[in-house]
C-alpha cells in the first residue's frame, strides 16, 4: 500500500565515543523512507535538497524503489546540515552546528500522484508544514506524526492544531511529559490523546516503547544491541519500520499495531549498529525476521504452573 513520507533530507556530521564521520546522509525522511522500503515498493518521498546533494545518494533512493517526484532540488544553496557529538552513554548529545540552508524555506508540495496515499508519515518538521501536508492529501487511512521539544516549546499553538488531524503520534518520554505538562507517563499519554491522536507511542530509548491504542497499553522491550555506534536516526527508523509493516500488512487492528511497534524496534536496532543509515542499505529479509523472532522471545512471559 502507498506510503507518503514528508520530512528532512540532510547531511550529518557525527561524533560518538566509537568514531567520527564528517558528512553522511541523514534527515528524517531519509531514514523513514529507506526503512519502510523493505516492506513496500510504493514509498513516496517529499523533501528538499541543495545543489551539493550527491548523485550517489539519489541512486541509493532509486535502488530502494523510492519515488522521488516530490524531492525538490534547490540550486540556490546547499542541503540542510547538522553536526553533533554524543556522550559516552549515547543518551545525551551536543549540537555543534546547524545549517538550515535550503531547508529553511522548505514548502512541501505534494505531487498529484501522491495525494491518494493510504498511509502518511509526517517526519519531524515545523508543525504548520505538517498541517499543510494534510491539507493536500485525500482521506488517508492513517496519519503518523513525529515532533520534538523544540516545536513543543516554540510553536505550541501550531502543534496542537496539527495534532487534531493526526491518528498516531510518536514521541519520546521527555516530549510526552512536556507536551502534557505531566510527569506521570500514563497520565501524560491520556492528556496527549485528548489533543487529537487516537493512538500514541512513547519511545523510551534503551528501555523500549509504550503503545497506547484501543484503550490498552502495550509495553515493547528494546533489543539488547551489543555494538551501538551511532543512535542518530534511530527514532525515524523506528517510524519507518512501524509504517512499513502497516503498509505491508494493510492492517490497522490493535493487535497488528503491536506487531508494528516491534518491527519498528527491530529496524531501529539495526540502525544504531553503524554510522548514519549505513546499516539500512543492505539488510536481508532473513536478518529482519530473525531479529523479529528474537524480539518476541525477549517479551515472552512463562505461565505460572
Amino acid at each position: 500500500m502507498s506510503l507518503l513520507v514528508v520530512g528532512s533530507v540532510a547531511y550529518d556530521g557525527i561524533e560518538t565515543p566509537f568514531g567520527k564521520t564528517d558528512r553522511i546522509l541523514g534527515g528524517s525522511a531519509t531514514y523513514i523512507s529507506l526503512t519502510s522500503s523493505y516492506f513496500t515498493d510504493d514509498v513516496n518521498l517529499v523533501g528538499v535538497v541543495g545543489k551539493d546533494f550527491a548523485e550517489e545518494d539519489i541512486e541509493l533512493f532509486k535502488s530502494k524503489q523510492i519515488n522521488l517526484k516530490g524531492l525538490q532540488v534547490d540550486n540556490s544553496g546547499n542541503t540542510f546540515f547538522w553536526k553533533g557529538k554524543y556522550h559516552y552513554d549515547l543518551n545525551n548529545r551536543d549540537t555543534l552546528d546547524t545549517q538550515l540552508n535550503v531547508f529553511e524555506h522548505f514548502d512541501p508540495v505534494i505531487p498529484e500522484l501522491y495525494r491518494d496515499a493510504k498511509y502518511i508519515a509526517l517526519g519531524n518538521i515545523e508543525p504548520s508544514l505538517q498541517g499543510k501536508v494534510l491539507e493536500q492529501v485525500n482521506n488517508p487511512a492513517l496519519v503518523v506524526m513525529d515532533t520534538m521539544n523544540f516545536w513543543i516549546e516554540g510553536t505550541p499553538d501550531a502543534l496542537k492544531k496539527t495534532l487534531k488531524s493526526v491518528d498516531l503520534l510518536v514521541i519520546n518520554d521527555s516530549e510526552a511529559r512536556e507536551l502534557a505538562d505531566e510527569p506521570n507517563l500514563i497520565k501524560a499519554a491520556n492528556k496527549v490523546m485528548e489533543m487529537g491522536p487516537e493512538s500514541l507511542i512513547i519511545k523510551k530509548g534503551e528501555h523500549g516503547a509504550l503503545l497506547f491504542a484501543g484503550g490498552d497499553i502495550f509495553s515493547a522491550p528494546a533489543y539488547p544491541v551489543i555494538d551501538i555506534f551511532d543512535p542518530t536516526g534511530a527514532g525515524d527508523t523506528f517510524m519507518g519500520g512501524l509504517l512499513g509493516w502497516i503498509a505491508y500488512t494493510d492492517d490497522l487492528s490493535t493487535e497488528n499495531l503491536r506487531r508494528a511497534v516491534i518491527m519498528g524496534s527491530v529496524m531501529a536496532s539495526f540502525c544504531v549498529e553503524k554510522f548514519g543509515p549505513e546499516r539500512l542499505k543492505n539488510l536481508t529479509e532473513k536478518e529482519i525476521f530473525d531479529r523479529y523472532r528474537d524480539f518476541r522471545a525477549l517479551s515472552q512471559i512463562p505461565e505460572i504452573s
